[in-house]
């Protein structure tokens, strides 16, 4: 007999979305709070022994400079871990299979990874700006800005943090992606320096970096000034992760790592 209701293409979707929403807030301590003291540690450390002595585009105290990229840094990082994190423990404890058992399309598996992960960063994001506010005050210039390079920024870390889930094994392999890659990109991408302080020949490495042009982007929205063109950033930012998301989904199309 059939059913009075069949239920909408939408379902499969929003419950997975809601189950990994659900998975990151119920330990919000962790996931949240711990990333916005991490990010507070910096911004305590480095106010206080560079702030009276660098101003960076000629005007602005290092303090509310610093302010964006570590934002932005915690922004990043939270997205790759909520993703990855999640996949690495559901392979590892058997039960991907009650997510790939229903019939949930690989695009909409990836869209709700990818939501939930965006949604952790933005909210470790706003903590860090708000928690900010006790050292220096720095409203956005340009709030469009930053949303975008936000949410693009978050998709791109959420898109890797898939990749480096289903490809890893083990912890151990996943924590290489983090080590080895995320954090010497973050670590190098301007957060805590603009590039025109750095020698020509490091300024053009810098270049090939694209979480410099992420962290510099949202960093305009900010300030209004920045080391490139925010449309350069864009569409650097915007190639990306069309790239990686294309890379994703044909790994998600063919099971890899996920079925048999």
């Amino acid at each position: 007999m059939p059913e009075p209701f069949p239920p909408s293409p939408l379902t499969g979707f929003l419950t997975l979305f809601h189950k990994e929403v659900l998975r990151f807030w119920k330990v919000g301590f962790q996931t949240v709070a711990a990333p916005v003291l991490n990010a507070l540690l910096f911004l305590l450390i480095f106010s206080r022994v560079l702030d009276r002595h660098i101003t960076v585009y000629g005007e602005v105290p290092y303090t509310a400079f610093l302010v964006p990229g570590l934002i932005m840094m915690s922004l990043l990082q939270n997205a790759f871990a909520n993703s990855s994190s999640s996949l690495i423990q559901s392979k590892i404890t058997g039960n991907i299979i009650f997510v790939l058992l229903p019939p949930l399309s690989y695009r909409a598996f990836y869209a709700a990874y990818i939501l939930a992960a965006v949604l952790r960063g933005l909210f470790v994001a706003v903590g860090v700006w708000l928690a900010s506010a006790l050292f220096v005050a720095t409203p956005p210039a340009h709030p469009a800005w930053a949303l975008a390079f936000a949410v693009l920024g978050g998709a791109l870390l959420a898109t890797f943090g898939i990749i480096a889930g289903i490809w890893a094994d083990k912890f151990d392999q996943l924590a290489a992606f983090q080590n080895f890659l995320v954090l010497p990109l973050t670590m190098l991408s301007g957060v805590f320096y603009s590039i025109q302080s750095l020698p020509p020949l490091w300024q053009q490495i810098s270049h090939i970096n694209p979480f410099f042009f992420m962290i510099d982007g949202f960093r305009y929205g900010f300030f209004g000034q920045s080391d490139v063109s925010p449309w350069l950033s864009l569409a650097v930012t915007g190639g990306s992760l069309v790239a990686l998301a294309a890379l994703t989904l044909a790994m998600l199309a063919r099971g890899y790592k996920l079925r048999g």
